[in-house]
């Protein structure tokens, strides 16, 4: 019996040992989650984005980013590194692009390149041809270790986002994996930045924030819309902003959303003024709970991945004026069509965008 005693009281000081002192690739940051108000509101529960027709997109996966190009094709990133061109109704489909990374954001310049924010490469121009230029990754000498959305503006000017200062896709199992490190750690590394194509320098324009994930423009093109995933909320940011400290207070960035139901995603413009937002997911009671309690959620990554609190499937797009008032609101409580990134919006058409699927999303408007 002492020695069943012995051996039990050694496996359990071992597992606690474990659970306390095994070195995980976070340093926690305690902030204080405010309370969600769930599916009420402007967001009250509804079934509008279920029954999506779905475009088959063979052996590719994960269409996170689509754009309608002025030649009226889809072009759509997926995970592979690829980029895809097809016909708006699906058919034609082929890879106009391999950058060898990861697109998770792109745009196109008035010369008609593509100009790529690979997660793994950096910020990209894809000329007609299908070469590979890299335009920016670096800036002040630091790595841009997870580009992530990115617009161009018409005087040439690139924005785009680095969602995180520590943690990149190529040295952490990709891109879920190093976001869900970055949102776990809240440490709020994720920057804006903005690449000048005619001085080919690339600067700071805001910082300080928890994974920067999507980046729109207004309509005047004064200030940006960036989606702060790990906070659930979206802020209104200058373009004239220098090395910006969202988190010192400033009249040059403001939340326009804020206290989400869910994860942010992708920003993009659609008609009428609209902005639309994805969310890749719906908060987590055991996260929020966990915001103050950096131990708990260093130890978290101590667990098998199966026990991690990863976010329920569920389907939610919207769409909001510049001025922040949501106008359309669509969920899927089924999770038939999870992690719904983004929309773009055609003339006839709203297509949703996802993280991990074969298939791409659509809806008539």
């Amino acid at each position: 019996m002492r020695r069943v005693a012995l051996i039990s009281a050694l496996i359990v000081f071992a597992l606690v040992a474990y659970l306390s002192l095994w070195p995980v690739p976070i340093r926690a940051v305690s902030w204080q989650a405010p309370a969600s108000p769930g599916y009420t509101g402007v967001h009250t529960a509804n079934d509008r984005l279920a029954g999506l027709s779905l475009i088959p997109l063979g052996t590719e996966a994960g269409p996170e980013h689509v754009v309608l190009g002025k030649d009226g094709k889809l072009y759509a990133a997926v995970a592979n590194g690829n980029v895809l061109r097809m016909n708006p109704d699906g058919s034609g489909q082929e890879v106009y692009a391999r950058t060898g990374g990861r697109v998770l954001g792109f745009d196109f310049d008035a010369a008609g390149n593509l100009i790529a924010a690979d997660a793994v490469k950096g910020l990209l121009s894809i000329g007609t041809d299908g070469k590979v230029t890299v335009l920016a990754d670096r800036v002040d000498g630091d790595p841009i270790r997870y580009a992530d959305a990115v617009v161009v503006a018409s005087t040439g000017k690139i924005y785009f986002s680095d969602a995180s200062g520590r943690f990149a896709p190529a040295q952490w199992g990709g891109t879920y994996e190093a976001a869900v490190l970055d949102i776990i750690e809240q440490a709020a590394t994720g920057r804006i930045l903005e690449y000048d194509p005619a001085t080919r320098a690339t600067r700071i324009v805001a910082r300080g924030l928890s994974f920067a994930n999507g980046v729109a423009l207004s309509r005047d093109e004064q200030w940006l819309f960036v989606a702060e995933t790990g906070r659930y909320r979206v802020w209104k940011i200058d373009v004239a902003a220098d090395r910006l400290d969202v988190t010192q207070g400033s009249p040059q960035a403001t939340v326009l959303l804020d206290n989400l139901p869910g994860y942010p995603d992708n920003l993009m413009r659609g008609m009428h003024g609209r902005i639309w937002l994805g969310f890749s997911g719906p908060r987590s009671p055991k996260v929020d709970a966990m915001a103050d309690k950096p131990f708990l959620r260093e130890l978290t990554l101590r667990l098998p991945r199966a026990l991690w609190p990863v976010p329920r499937p569920y389907g939610h797009v919207l769409a909001f004026s510049e001025a922040g008032r949501v106008s359309v609101d669509l969920q899927d409580p089924t999770g038939a069509y999870p992690e719904t990134t983004g929309v773009t919006e055609t003339a006839d058409r709203l297509y949703v965008q996802n993280l991990h699927l074969k298939t791409l999303g659509w809806l008539p408007r």
